[in-house]
């Protein structure tokens, strides 16, 4: 059986070689993990020093089925082997039933039994984590039911967004987020949500406003007068408190958001292409500066959407909800086709881009922006405060500097209106130069 750390000889048995890393379907390839999945054959495949003792043991049956789990959602050989060995652990001190539905209160207090070292307690919540997801994929766990009349209400504001207005799941989650967060921050023990007056929201307000800027607070605002005026129309309140004042903010108020050119090349110079993700990275960054694609357009990307023979990508933008085909260079194809040979390879999965961080998977929104804001601090350029759709700006000033149309530019972006375009235009220092009248010399005095 593996120690809780393990040794080199057992790191080289049982770790993959790099390639393995970036590409877990090597090891196990999708087109024959149904027929093995659910088989003690993948214990000893995988691991032929302890798949002979996983076997043995009385819960092998359990054993076998989280591993075949961790590597359909796409977990590496090392790090599926040590989340095995910890499970082994837990299960061999008696504590959980493999037969049974769990509670999280009996997972979490079977994890954290005898467990010393900071690092140990960290790598056991990660398994707990991994068998919490494959114990709810098998139904087999039980969430703990809030009955409190808190989680009522914001249960029914869910129901509210979702089947009268429509919203999307992430426009759900953050509405949702500052209801409870206001509900559970401005309330007393022993108050309900009947005794809310404009105190508890004035007050809830100005904690707010001391961590937040002007426009996030008005953002904010807003999602509490949707919550106010849902709670006053079903009843949950005594009196309408969703007549709230607004902090003013104007357009044009903030400082342009795009970046010189050169250093939008600095920063892209930066990036170790060497690196386990720099090819990935450099991939993503260069979509964003020389297109102006969105980070959730480029982790919507998937292989069909490049055709590589006639040069073109097919975007889906999320804000018009239309395709748009753009016609790629040649040092985009090739910067493409390098990342999809040395890092993505043949993986049969639909996405172009990758997590790599276990379990793998199609990269998210967030994970895009993290992309800018890793490499812009490793760069050391002057970069704080800025984001990744600034890189989208600075698309949009190299195109209104080469003489493109407004127009033609609003296309490109994917907006509805010239207002929106011109927003990301709003600032042309060398453009208004020729503009300006000279100034009139003053008449000497007689």
């Amino acid at each position: 059986m593996w120690s809780s750390r393990a040794t080199p000889r057992e790191k080289r048995q049982n770790h993959p070689p790099y390639a393995t890393l970036i590409f877990p379907t090597r090891v196990t390839s999708f087109s024959v993990a149904p027929q093995i999945c659910n088989g003690l054959h993948m214990l000893r495949m995988l691991f032929p020093v302890v798949g002979k003792q996983y076997e043995t043991c009385p819960f092998s049956d359990e054993l076998s089925k989280f591993c075949g789990w961790l590597q359909h959602v796409g977990y590496t050989r090392y790090t599926t082997g040590r989340h095995l060995h910890r499970l082994f652990q837990v299960l061999s001190e008696g504590r959980l039933s493999v037969k049974d539905a769990v509670s999280g209160q009996l997972l979490h207090r079977a994890f954290r039994r005898r467990r010393t070292s900071r690092s140990q307690v960290r790598c056991f919540q990660h398994t707990e984590r991994a068998y919490k997801l494959f114990l709810n994929s098998r139904g087999r766990f039980l969430e703990r039911p809030t009955q409190d009349a808190l989680s009522v209400i914001c249960n029914r504001y869910r129901d509210h967004l979702v089947e009268v207005h429509g919203f999307s799941r992430h426009t759900v989650v953050h509405r949702l987020a500052t209801a409870s967060e206001f509900l559970r921050s401005a309330l007393r023990s022993g108050e309900s949500i009947a005794d809310l007056s404009a105190t508890h929201v004035e007050r809830y307000l100005t904690e707010k406003s001391a961590v937040l800027t002007r426009h996030s607070l008005r953002q904010k605002i807003g999602q509490m007068r949707g919550f106010l005026r849902f709670a006053a129309v079903n009843g949950f309140l005594v009196e309408r408190l969703d007549v709230i004042d607004t902090p003013r903010t104007y357009r044009e108020e903030l400082p342009p958001r795009a970046l010189p050119w050169n250093m939008v090349q600095r920063l892209l110079r930066s990036v170790d292409r060497t690196s386990k993700t720099g090819g990935r990275d450099y991939a993503i960054l260069h979509l964003m500066a020389y297109y102006g694609l969105r980070a959730c357009e480029i982790a919507g990307l998937r292989v069909d959407s490049i055709d590589w023979s006639a040069k073109t990508c097919r975007i889906e933008q999320r804000k018009n909800h239309a395709d748009l085909v753009l016609p790629f260079s040649d040092q985009t194809i090739s910067v493409l086709r390098r990342y999809v040979r040395r890092e993505r390879g043949s993986d049969p999965r639909p996405w172009l881009f990758f997590r790599v961080t276990p379990p793998t998977g199609g990269m998210e929104f967030h994970t895009v922006c993290e992309v800018f804001y890793r490499w812009a601090a490793r760069s050391g350029l002057p970069l704080s405060g800025y984001s990744s759709y600034c890189l989208r700006h600075s698309f949009a000033m190299r195109l209104l500097q080469r003489g493109v149309g407004v127009k033609a530019i609003g296309d490109l972006l994917g907006h509805k209106s010239m207002e929106a375009t011109c927003w990301y235009l709003r600032l042309d220092t060398a453009g208004l130069r020729p503009v300006a009248l000279p100034l009139p010399r003053a008449s000497p005095r007689c």
